[in-house]
Parts: C-alpha cells; sequence; structure tokens
C-alpha cells in the first residue's frame, strides 16, 4: 500500500490513459474508462490499481491477482483472471517504471519553503543543528538531536530521544525511540531495481518505507534502502556497523548484530539474534534463522537453519569449511618427507 505520507498519487488514471502511456493496446472487453489510481503488486492489488507479470510462479498455471489492469507479456495474457485487464508488452516490469511514474510521485520538498516548515511536528528539547533541511508534515519526538546539515523529508517520523548525526539523509522512513543514526548514512533512499531491455537497463520505481524499531544503532556511511512496494525493517536493538548496506524489502528481527562492510541483497529475512562479523555478504531472497552465527569475510548463498554457525565463500557450516580448508591447505602443501634416524 502507498503511505501518502511520502508519495503523491497522481491519478487517477482511465485504462486508455494508460495504455497509451505503455505503448500497449486497450483489450477487447474492457471499459477503456476504468480508473486505475495507483500501482501495486499482484498479491495485494485490488480493482483500482495496476499490476505487473513477468510469468506465473515456477510450477503455476495461472496468475492470481485483484488488481483492475496488468502489464503482461502476450503468452501469460490468458493466464490472468477474467476481471483483469492485460495489458501487453514486450517487458512488463521495465514499462512497469513508465506506468508508475505516471501514477506516483514520491513528496519532495517545496523550494519556497523556510529549511524548518511550520508544519513540522516538535517535541519539546528537540536539537535542530545549523543547516538541517525539514520536509512538511515531518514528526520529532522529545529529546532527539539531529545534527549540522542533515535532512530529514517529507513525512519523516523520528521517536523520542533519538540521536541523528550530521549530513545524515533520511526520507521514506519511520523511526522509533532511542534509536542512533551516525554521520554520513542515508535512510530511505531507492533501493537497487533495474529491469534490462533491448535499450539498457532501466530503473524501477521504489515505493515503499523503511521501519526503523526502537533503540536500533546504525553506524556511519550506511545505507538501508526502502522497499519496492512493502516496508525494509530492522527490528527492536539491531547494531549495524559502519560502511554497511542493507537492500529494498530486508526484514531484521530482534538484536541483529552486522559488523563493518556488511552487504544485505534484497528481500533477505533475517532472524532474532544473529551475528555476522566484517565483510559478510548475503545474496538476495536468503533466509538466516534465529541466533546464527555467521563468520567475518564470509558469503552467503543459500539459506541458513537457526542456531548454526556458517563461515567461508561459498558459506557452510563452520566445521564443515574448516576441515576442508584444512584438507585444501594438506593437498596443495603436503608436508615434506623426513630423513631417516641415524647414519650410514
Amino acid at each position: 500500500m502507498i503511505d501518502p505520507r511520502f508519495y503523491r498519487l497522481l491519478g487517477p488514471k482511465s485504462l486508455r490513459e494508460m495504455a497509451e502511456v505503455v505503448k500497449a493496446e486497450v483489450p477487447a472487453g474492457f471499459d477503456p474508462q476504468l480508473a486505475l489510481t495507483s500501482c501495486a503488486p499482484l498479491d495485494q492489488a485490488q480493482v483500482s490499481d495496476l499490476a505487473f507479470c513477468q510469468g506465473p510462479a515456477k510450477g503455476k498455471s495461472s496468475i492470481q491477482t485483484g488488481a483492475g489492469a496488468c502489464l503482461v507479456r502476450t503468452e501469460h495474457a490468458a493466464m490472468l483472471p477474467a476481471s483483469v485487464a492485460p495489458l501487453i508488452v514486450r517487458e512488463p516490469r521495465a514499462v512497469f517504471a513508465a506506468a508508475a511514474a505516471a501514477l506516483i510521485a514520491r513528496r519532495d520538498f517545496d523550494p519556497t519553503a523556510p529549511a524548518v516548515p511550520a508544519s513540522v511536528k516538535q517535541e519539546s528539547d528537540v536539537v535542530i543543528g545549523r543547516g538541517v533541511v525539514i520536509g512538511d508534515n515531518a514528526e520529532i519526538g522529545q529529546g532527539t538531536t539531529i545534527g549540522p546539515n542533515s535532512v530529514i523529508g517529507p513525512g519523516v517520523a523520528i521517536g523520542r530521544n533519538c540521536r541523528i548525526g550530521a549530513n545524515v539523509t533520511i526520507y521514506c522512513t519511520l523511526i522509533g525511540d532511542r534509536v542512533t543514526i551516525s554521520s554520513g548514512s542515508v535512510i530511505g533512499e531507492v533501493g537497487f531495481g533495474v529491469a534490462p531491455t533491448a535499450n539498457g537497463p532501466v530503473d524501477v520505481p521504489q515505493l515503499g518505507r523503511v521501519i526503523l524499531q526502537d533503540e536500533v544503532s546504525i553506524g556511519s556511511l550506511c545505507a538501508v534502502d526502502r522497499g519496492a512496494f512493502g516496508d525494509t525493517v530492522l527490528g527492536i536493538g539491531c547494531k549495524i556497523d559502519n560502511f554497511t548496506q542493507v537492500a529494498h524489502n530486508c526484514q531484521l528481527g530482534l538484536g541483529v548484530v552486522i559488523a563493518a562492510f556488511g552487504g544485505i541483497s534484497g528481500s533477505c529475512e533475517i532472524g532474532d539474534n544473529v551475528m555476522m562479523g566484517g565483510r559478510v555478504g548475503l545474496g538476495d531472497h536468503i533466509q538466516v534463522g534465529e541466533r546464527v552465527v555467521i563468520a567475518a569475510g564470509s558469503g552467503v548463498l543459500e539459506s541458513v537453519p537457526a542456531g548454526e554457525a556458517w563461515g567461508g565463500y561459498p558459506a557452510k557450516p563452520l566445521r564443515q569449511w574448516m576441515r576442508e580448508s584444512v584438507a585444501l591447505k594438506r593437498l596443495v602443501n603436503p608436508k615434506p618427507p623426513t630423513s631417516p634416524k641415524g647414519g650410514d
């Protein structure tokens, strides 16, 4: 669901108008005046929404959605429910970028407004540093400090007793109490959504949010990307070290600890009390169970069961990785033979 605190709806657009935007034909039997007001993923879309589909889920012969219209390839159009208008295009995900831009825009700063407009809601004992810019309708809780030259986007809500460092940028984000974001970090900017086309890759809009729950700590020069449609969530007490990337739609549980230079790819799910050493990288859509420990420098390319310790590249159970490392060392550098004792 599009959060109106962070996004403006530009529509509605009729089915005919949207067909013109995406260079498709209005399908026969559908009302060309059908009003489309927003975008949504297939499983959340309603009759007033536009969705897109690259193809049916693995093993499925149909596409389930409640959308009013759906961008789809020719070979998949018949798989849609009879109530959904198929807008047939060659690259649905790439074309969705143009369609979404016609329906939704992120709220931005009014260039004629003061640095801290009157619509900003501030509780008592808020400290705002020199050069800070805050967007319309932002909210800042009691006792929160915002360092110099930071940018707080429209609609952003920051809880009580938070510390936002210097040169921090925050968009499309809801922040709990006692949260720390150190200098130079960027929260809630666009995630890395790219669709290939015959004319080169295009950026796919990211229309979700970031949720930082209570007592989260984020180091310097980190990036936490907003969700594509839903939320990127860091649970209560997460501790993120410097130079760490958390990509769009990631879900981190309670008390997750990630050391410096961590890289968490999109749509990963990390359970409670997971600990990751420095330079750990996770591939996209990885699930990491509760209480997992991942050794420094590991590259995790498959899901990790709860309670295990993994390491290596590609990462595997720690004992297995250590045994394999020792065996490889012996194979490459065998122990030289010793000369027999005694004389001739």
